[in-house]
């Protein structure tokens, strides 16, 4: 039989395969030595520059009300700006129920501070928020959203995980129990290693997506242990690590060997088993040597590693081996990243509180603070409150009762209807010095997430569940979508009392988003995410309008404003004035309220439906989904 003959073309492609293996035996144990250096120009970038605490600027103006105004009044008179007038009494309200809980104020809160002539009164309301358990839940979503929380899998079978709810009830109760901050990432990296051994808190290592069916486990390690330390990277120390694990950041000081380092702080405490949500293992760890992966590839093994800080975050210049023994690697790690002189670390958490308070950072790329990232035009603010936090304890309650009672959060978002000339003036000013309000010289509107939306129209309606904790509730979907589902892609909880319980105890499924959170811009549980998406899009308003949450909340509405012995003995003013109280914190103006009295006036006798059309409109104005 005659052999097939061999083209020159198959010579030349074998040849260059050949060289190509040889190149990669000669280069690999020279990645070590090849390891780009850190230079003085990358550690006087300002993220990575030493974190030195300034000075608070003097002023001889009345309106700083603590340090923080002091930093912003000194930028806007450089700029020839002044601040903008305070927001009123009822906007200030609202905007702290908001932001502190997630939820409006009630008639009777409105009525107490409004009524409250103290000159604390402010303060109090304050600390009254901070008390409740709704602050719990409230700051848990912010952080739920960057440790991409979520209670199944993903992939293709998006299997469920059924204790990963406990991870998000331990989030609200660390939040409730004003837990420092040094212990919050310390439990969430290392819970099992010291004191009680506890394993819930490092569900914040396992909440990302995982494919435990796949056939490859060694694959499957790979990507989880990869995605989780990009992670780690992101949230903690505000750098895309993630972009070094094939080969030496493009941009940043982060080589390919700082990658698998950083990663070695886990390798060694997770073991995968196939169709097993990946664990912590009991006892000791398990005996893993750490390797650089070539070109990121999970077959093919480089150099070894051994757990080492990121060199361009290291006070020493170097990244020495952390321990030898291979012991309590992740709580060394913690200790580390919540030094009060790690720079990335407490910069990116300063500038994370002040982003959830005012819409947008001070830093305006929250998990990248690289060369690619923003550059904060508030420096100086931005390191004070980088190390004001260690010297506050650690305390997030601390740090929000110092926000949000400085001048600058009480700045109002509008300018007022009875503004004098002057201070007309310097609004116009504002917006065209300060077209972007990098400098603070007024407070940004902003809308509201669709978890808020949600609960906002349930408390509305007096419908809004107490009930807290446990799994995943699941509510019923809309037909239509219930026809496109898999089986038991979302069987529906039994007890029809947990459909009105606050959103962040609605199930999170990977490959299936709520409606109207999908629509309102609830991130994808694949990734961290540092800030949410705002768009503005037909099916938000079509979903407000005609969806049946919020018929049934309008309904709800109409039903708690009638409800007396006597229904004919609450008139329709004092129905329209508290139909406005529950859904915009505020009374009608003389023209809102003689609108909707006629309105109500011409209901041909239907007038329950009438105040239920009325009530459902107040549910789409925007003044009910932004905050001023």
């Amino acid at each position: 039989m005659k052999r097939p003959s061999i083209v020159t073309s198959d010579i030349v492609a074998l040849r260059k395969l050949i060289l190509w293996l040889a190149l990669i035996v000669v280069v690999q144990p020279a990645l070590a030595e090849s390891e780009p250096k850190i230079t003085d120009e990358h550690r006087e970038h300002w993220s990575f520059a030493p974190l030195v605490r300034p000075d608070v600027p003097d002023n001889d103006s009345e309106w700083p009300r603590n340090s923080i105004d002091s930093f912003v009044l000194k930028k806007l008179t450089d700029a020839g700006l002044s601040p903008a007038p305070q927001a009123t009494r009822v906007v200030l309200l609202r905007r702290l129920c908001f932001d502190l809980t997630g939820l409006p104020p009630t008639p009777e809160q409105i009525d107490e501070f409004l009524d409250d002539d103290s000159s604390d009164a402010y303060q109090q309301l304050v600390d009254r928020l901070l008390k409740s358990h709704a602050y719990g839940e409230r700051w848990a979503q912010h952080w739920l959203d960057l440790a991409r929380f979520a209670e199944t899998d993903g992939f293709e079978h998006d299997k469920l995980r059924p204790d990963a709810w406990k991870y998000r009830d331990w989030v609200i109760k660390a939040f409730n129990d004003d837990m420092p901050y040094n212990e919050f990432v310390r439990l969430q990296l290392a819970g099992d290693e010291t004191g009680s051994k506890n394993r819930v808190p490092t569900g914040f290592l396992t909440c990302g997506p995982d494919m435990p069916d796949i056939n490859l486990q060694e694959e499957r390690r790979h990507s989880f242990m990869n995605e989780m330390t990009s992670t780690v990277g992101s949230v903690f120390l505000g750098l895309q690590v993630g972009c070094a694990q094939c080969h030496d950041h493009k941009y940043d000081p982060i080589s390919q060997l700082d990658f698998y380092r950083l990663r070695a702080f886990f390798d060694p405490a997770f073991q995968f088993t196939k169709n097993q949500t990946a664990s912590l293992p009991d006892g000791n760890d398990v005996q893993t040597v750490s390797h650089l992966m070539v070109r990121g590839d999970f077959r093919r093994a480089g150099d070894t590693v051994k757990a080492a800080f990121p060199r361009i975050v290291n006070a020493a210049g170097a990244a020495p081996d952390v321990a030898s023994d291979r012991q309590n690697l992740r709580t060394q790690l913690a200790s580390w990243l919540t030094r009060p002189d790690n720079p990335l670390c407490m910069r990116t958490i300063a500038n994370r509180l002040w982003q959830y308070h005012f819409g947008e950072g001070l830093c305006d790329s929250p998990s990248d603070f690289g060369v690619m990232g923003d550059t904060p035009e508030h420096d100086g603010l931005h390191d004070w409150l980088a190390t004001e936090f260690p010297r506050r304890g650690f305390s997030f309650k601390n740090m929000h009762r110092l926000i949000v009672t400085s001048a600058t959060y009480r700045q109002a978002s509008r300018l007022p209807v009875d503004a004098s000339p002057e201070v007309a003036a310097g609004w116009q000013r504002s917006l065209k010095i300060d077209r972007e309000n990098r400098l603070w010289s007024r407070m940004s509107r902003r809308r509201l997430e669709g978890e808020a939306v949600r609960d906002s129209m349930l408390a509305a309606a007096g419908q809004l569940s107490e009930r807290r904790g446990g799994p995943g509730i699941r509510p019923p979907l809309p037909d239509e979508l219930v026809h496109t589902l898999l089986k038991n892609q979302w069987p529906v909880s039994e007890d029809s009392a947990d459909y009105s319980r606050r959103s962040i105890y609605l199930f999170v499924r990977r490959n299936l988003r709520y409606p109207l959170f999908e629509a309102f811009d609830k991130p994808d549980t694949n990734f961290s995410c540092p800030r949410r998406n705002r768009s503005t899009i037909a099916p938000q308003a079509l979903m407000l309008l005609n969806s049946k949450l919020s018929l049934d909340a309008a309904k709800g509405l109409t039903a708690l404003l009638e409800e007396s012995k006597d229904a004919s003995s609450i008139d329709a003013k004092r129905k329209i004035e508290l139909a406005y109280l529950r859904t915009l914190s505020r009374r009608p103006s003389a023209a809102e309220e003689k609108l909707a009295t006629e309105f109500l006036g011409n209901s041909s006798g239907d007038e329950a439906a009438a105040l239920t059309d009325l009530c459902l409109t107040l549910f789409n104005l925007n003044e009910f989904l932004y905050v001023d």
